[in-house]
């Protein structure tokens, strides 16, 4: 039987990956007092398989950064020892994992120390990075604000300082300018994310991850708008999609070319087995969503079942 396009191998930059379905990156609130805890290395080996890709939930590089309550720090030294044990756990999975790190001013001097794979810079749904990027957000009249190039030198020194760290192939970026967070408008989106890609393509980095904008309801149905094709065409290295995706349209955008690699969150949390459902077309646990930020260590969180059990 013929593979399905996500569950095809994909080599990205140096890492191999056996199939496209990544777990995309999804807050818990589950780190108290921003630590990381021994229950998030059994969250995240379950949803681990042999080279596939994890992106982890976002991880603050200040205590001034955490902008939700009991979010994981990587800013001291005790964060970096609890995340050590995630990692290990997850790299015996034989999977690849990314930190994503939000409201970043410059790598952790502790970065490496926990052996993450790389690095997702969170510019994405409205947090501090995208609030430059827009223009209805962003007021400043100094060289990073008012136009374009100015609004886009604050992610784009960002991700400078990152690569000078640690390389560009271990740097990926989340990017939503088509999504309408924070009352933000959509003024010269397609311009925005063109400049963008085209910038995180010169710097030669291991992925640009995409959201769609919301799904829109067509016939009773809701529907992707699939409005990325331009960042695509403008980005020159791995493309992630993300956003509302299921098994078709997975499968149907990788056969098409709109996208390499598909991020699944809500799917993900609720299937940890999703790959080996998505191979089996096996039926899908329903999401809980009164459970995704309630702060215990184990209802929604740990107790998903697989298909074994």
């Amino acid at each position: 039987m013929e593979a399905q396009p996500l569950l095809t191998p994909y080599k990205m930059g140096n890492f191999r990956l056996s199939h496209r379905v990544v777990m995309a990156p999804m807050t818990r609130l589950r780190s108290y007092e921003n630590v990381p805890q021994a229950n998030a290395a059994l969250y995240y080996t379950q949803r681990a398989t042999q080279g596939g890709l994890l992106i982890s939930e976002p991880a603050g590089v200040s205590d001034v950064t955490q902008g939700y309550p009991e979010t994981p720090g990587i800013w001291t030294e005790e964060h970096v020892e609890a995340w050590k044990p995630i990692v290990d756990a997850v790299h015996a999975k034989g999977s690849i994992f990314f930190c994503q790190m939000w409201h970043c001013g410059r790598a952790s001097d502790w970065f490496w120390l926990e052996g993450f794979d790389g690095i997702e810079v969170h510019a994405a749904n409205g947090h501090l990075i995208e609030q430059f990027l827009k223009d209805d957000l962003n007021d400043r009249t100094d060289k990073y604000g008012g136009n374009l190039e100015n609004r886009a030198r604050f992610c784009l020194e960002i991700v400078q300082a990152i690569i000078d760290e640690i390389g560009a192939d271990r740097v990926g970026v989340r990017l939503s300018p088509y999504l309408d967070i924070l009352q933000s408008s959509k003024s010269n989106t397609d311009a925005l994310a063109v400049y963008l890609a085209e910038a995180l393509s010169k710097l030669n980095i291991a992925y640009l991850h995409a959201v769609e904008p919301r799904s829109v309801c067509v016939d009773g149905k809701f529907k992707i708008p699939h409005a990325l094709f331009p960042m695509r065409k403008a980005f020159d290295g791995t493309f992630i999609v993300a956003g509302g995706y299921n098994r078709e349209e997975g499968n149907k955008v990788i056969e098409e070319g709109y996208t390499d690699l598909v991020a699944f969150g809500r799917q993900f949390l609720a299937n940890p087995d999703l790959p080996k459902r998505f191979e089996l077309n096996a039926p899908l646990t329903k999401y809980d969503r009164s459970t995704f930020y309630t702060q215990d260590p184990v209802v929604g969180y740990t107790d998903y079942p697989m298909l074994h059990a």
